[in-house]
């Protein structure tokens, strides 16, 4: 009872801290004239993936690399798989392929910079710093593509769930404040709780890092995607797990492995990685063949997240094997 009120209590903390972050720094961002382009390409951006960093960031630091890249590859493939397929199934994802060429490409780029630089068994500290001013030199190049693009179509506006934000200036940094605090108090429930989940059931750390803290730190896109294909707009959707797959391989990892060297586990480097680079392929095969996700390709994506779910505790090196 004590560990599912970990679990539970961890996802909650995260999913609100997370929001009213969000919330209050847009709202202090406003308060300094700050453009919806830039809150959108920055705090935004970073504070949806602040439960995937924190929950990384703690893990490393308690000693459990299994969950702190377990975490990041499981949200990756969960943000394709599950996202986008129940996106797609309720919703079909339309699009227009020429807007994605830029982000695909940095999307597979950064999965491929991350395997590359994995297969030495550790992520090391100049690594990290490698990731992130690569993540600096996309989001220059991004800031000044969407500015040109502003200046031609006018200016932006955030999206629907954050145009409501606190009005008081006080209420804002309170907001912030309290979102911080709910984030690393969560991330640290969390992590205790998965740590002791691994132990009690008898799995690898990575296996629980790649599949309940992984959903549970994707709930935010997950969200976002099951309320935009409501209202007909799942190809943003598709903009959101695109970005937030890149933060976390470049931001999230980058960040982490600045901080403190984290070795890789093995089954993470022998199947996992090579399973969301597979994931990432397909995905964006389909996005260019179909001009998005047609409904079969949702269900299929359910499919095989279900399977690759299931795969997770039945033992990936008696099915290698």
């Amino acid at each position: 009872m004590t560990l599912t009120l970990q679990f539970f209590g961890g996802f909650v903390l995260l999913l609100f801290g997370a929001e009213y972050l969000v919330r209050g720094a847009v709202s202090i961002a406003r308060k300094l004239n700050v453009s919806a382009m830039i809150i959108g390409m920055t705090i935004v951006a970073w504070g949806t993936t602040a439960p995937e960093l924190t929950v990384s960031l703690q893990a490393a630091m308690n000693d459990a690399p299994g969950i702190a890249i377990g975490n990041v590859v499981g949200s990756n493939i969960a943000n394709m798989l599950l996202v986008l397929g129940a996106s797609a199934v309720l919703f079909p994802i339309v699009v227009k392929p020429r807007d994605l060429y830029r982000d695909a490409a940095v999307m597979m780029g950064s999965a491929l910079l991350f395997t590359a630089l994995a297969l030495s068994g550790v992520i090391e500290r100049w690594q990290g710093v490698l990731m992130i001013a690569a993540l600096i030199v996309f989001s220059l190049y991004a800031f000044a593509a969407e500015r040109r693009r502003g200046k031609s179509e006018g200016p932006g506006e955030l999206a629907e769930e954050f145009q409501e934000v606190p009005q008081h200036f006080w209420l804002a940094v309170l907001s912030v404040l309290g979102g911080l605090i709910a984030i690393i108090y969560g991330a640290n429930l969390l992590v205790s709780g998965a740590t002791t989940a691994a132990r009690l059931f008898g799995v690898g750390e990575e296996v629980i890092g790649l599949t309940v803290v992984a959903v549970g730190t994707s709930l935010p896109e997950l969200a976002t995607a099951v309320v935009a294909a409501f209202r007909r707009n799942s190809d943003v959707a598709l903009g959101n797990v695109i970005g937030a797959n890149i933060y976390n391989l470049l931001a999230i990892i980058g960040l982490v492995s600045a901080v403190t060297p984290v070795p890789i586990p093995p089954q993470i480097l022998t199947f996992d990685l090579w399973f969301m680079i597979g994931v990432t392929a397909l995905l964006l095969t389909l996005v260019f063949v179909q001009n998005g996700l047609r409904r079969w390709a949702g269900a299929l994506f359910l499919c095989l997240f279900v399977a690759y779910t299931a795969l997770q505790y039945y033992g990936v090196e008696n099915f290698l094997s």
